[in-house]
């Protein structure tokens, strides 16, 4: 059947709650840069106050992926939990106005939606402090079976890769996707997560479950526990050996990225970029690109390069949604 979707995300639902700080504010807290925190109700309550004027923002990294995705162009659709409360309600508008099905019942009850409280150092980097609330309520039950089939590609994000629930909601949406004969991808997400689900995520690997991998180089050492980059790259590329079909993304920020497959390893550029403003999203919208030229059948080193163009983007400004029309930027540069 021809996919009625390219790209269908599972992912968390969350409003981020961004706000520029000086590098004292995250020593005073024991706040790393680059890090993501999970943190409770009480602690999101106070982190709120202390911190400075904010942006309020729809994010969450699959939904930020899948914002650039649709800024290029893309049928998209999103998998993700919400609370019936005015977070949720602003949530599900600004999935919608960008043309992404998002149909995923709310929930009556229980936690708020998420949140995710982002402070951005004059350097552009970022710890992240989220409140999961209604997110850790996605279940089997909001998997839409019809929306897999038909999307040529489903996006995982690790993020979510934590309660039973949810890896039940991945499995089932591993399953319909392939029984259909499309495509799976995950992202790490965060070397915190790696650090917890290593077993998981490489058995998901192994067994055959992901076709497209998306890491930075520091969660990629850490999913093969060592400090070298080398070591990591040449432990992805063994992981390829079994699969022809399988693709590893690897970024290294200014650095540019890498694409794995059995065959080769291929090394891009990164896309110039004026001023480092906010990191965040970066890794999101390098996924939004590479899918996209996926699914438009480019190759790789292309797919890469508009991955690059499209977090070139996002770090130039506050936020982790694209201000500029992506399919246009792409077309300025060559790419599509």
């Amino acid at each position: 059947m021809s996919s009625s979707l390219d790209l269908l995300a599972l992912g968390n639902a969350i409003v981020d709650v961004i706000a520029h700080t000086e590098d004292d504010f995250l020593v005073a807290r024991n706040l790393h840069k680059g890090s993501m925190n999970l943190i409770n109700e009480e602690t999101a309550l106070e982190l709120y106050e202390a911190m400075g004027p904010a942006t309020i923002i729809s994010g969450g990294s699959a939904a930020n992926t899948i914002a650039g995705a649709a800024s290029l162009g893309l049928k998209t659709g999103f998998i993700g939990k919400v609370r019936d409360d005015g977070a949720g309600d602003h949530y599900r508008h600004d999935m919608r106005a960008m043309g992404t099905a998002f149909d995923t019942p709310a929930a009556t009850d229980g936690p708020a939606t998420a949140r995710s409280f982002i402070l951005v150092t004059p350097d552009g980097e970022r710890p992240m402090n989220t409140y999961l609330g209604a997110c850790q309520g996605l279940s089997t039950a909001d998997v839409e079976a019809e929306k897999v089939r038909a999307a040529a590609i489903t996006y995982l994000e690790g993020y979510l890769w934590d309660p039973q629930d949810a890896k039940d909601a991945f499995r089932k949406a591993v399953e319909l996707a392939h029984g259909a004969g499309n495509r799976v991808a995950l992202t790490l997400s965060d070397s915190f997560c790696v650090d917890r689900f290593r077993d998981e995520f490489l058995g998901l690997m192994r067994e055959g479950h992901i076709d497209i991998l998306f890491a930075n180089i520091h969660e990629l050492k850490a999913l093969y526990q060592t400090a070298d980059d080398d070591t990591a790259l040449a432990a992805l590329r063994d992981e390829n050996l079994p699969h022809d079909h399988f693709i590893g993304a690897i970024t290294r920020s200014e650095e540019g990225a890498l694409v794995v497959t059995r065959q080769s390893t291929q090394s891009v550029k990164a896309h110039p970029v004026d001023r480092v403003v906010d990191t965040t999203g970066a890794g999101d919208l390098f996924a939004a690109g590479f899918l996209s030229g996926l699914t438009k059948g480019l190759d790789h080193v292309t797919c890469a390069r508009l991955g690059g163009m499209a977090a070139a983007e996002i770090i130039s400004h506050l936020g982790a949604r694209p201000e500029a029309d992506l399919a246009d930027m792409a077309r300025q540069n060559g790419l599509i």
